[in-house]
C-alpha cells in the first residue's frame, strides 16, 4: 500500500481529533482530582460525589477518541484495508476533525474549573451535589455539538 498525501492529511485529521480533546480532559480531571483530594483528606466519605465530579470532564477526551475512531474506519486503517485518498479527501477528513479537536480541548478545562468548583460546593454542602452535577454538565452541551458536527462531516465525506 503506498500511503498517499491525502491518507496522511486523514492521519494528521485523527491527531488533530484525540490529541487536543485528549489534552483538555486530562487537564479537567486533573484539576478536580487536585481540588478533591484536599476534601477526601478532610472527609473520606466524600469520596463518591467526588469521583464524580472527577469524571465528567474526562468524556470530551472519549468524543475527541470516537471521532478519531470514526476517521480511521471511514479511511480503512482498521482491519488493514487502508484507502487510496485524494489530498481533498484527506483534507476534509482533517478539516473534519477540526470541532471536537478545537471545542473539546477547550471545554473540558473550562469543565475542570466548573467541576472543581462544585468539589468546594460538596465539601461544605453535599445535598448540593446535583446541582454541582449540572453546573458542570452544561459546559458538555457545546462538546457534544462539535462531537455531532464531526461525526456529519466525517461521514459526508465520499470515498
Amino acid at each position: 500500500m503506498e500511503y498517499t498525501l491525502g491518507l496522511i492529511l486523514a492521519f494528521i485529521g485523527v491527531g488533530l481529533a484525540v490529541i487536543p480533546a485528549g489534552i483538555g480532559s486530562s487537564s479537567g480531571v486533573g484539576l478536580v482530582g487536585r481540588m478533591g483530594a484536599g476534601v477526601i483528606t478532610e472527609d473520606p466519605d466524600k469520596f463518591g460525589p467526588i469521583l464524580l465530579l472527577q469524571a465528567i470532564p474526562g468524556t470530551q477526551g472519549v468524543y475527541g477518541f470516537l471521532t478519531g475512531l470514526m476517521i480511521m474506519v471511514r479511511i480503512g486503517a482498521l482491519g488493514g484495508g487502508l484507502k487510496a485518498l485524494t489530498v481533498n479527501q484527506g483534507l476534509l477528513f482533517l478539516l473534519a476533525a477540526i470541532p471536537v479537536g478545537v471545542v473539546c480541548w477547550v471545554s473540558a478545562t473550562f469543565q475542570g474549573q466548573v467541576a472543581a468548583a462544585g468539589v468546594s460546593v460538596v465539601a461544605k454542602r453535599p445535598e448540593e451535589m446535583g446541582k454541582s452535577v449540572i453546573l458542570a454538565a452544561m459546559v458538555e452541551t457545546y462538546a457534544v455539538l462539535s462531537l455531532l458536527a464531526s461525526l456529519l462531516l466525517v461521514f459526508s465525506i465520499q470515498v
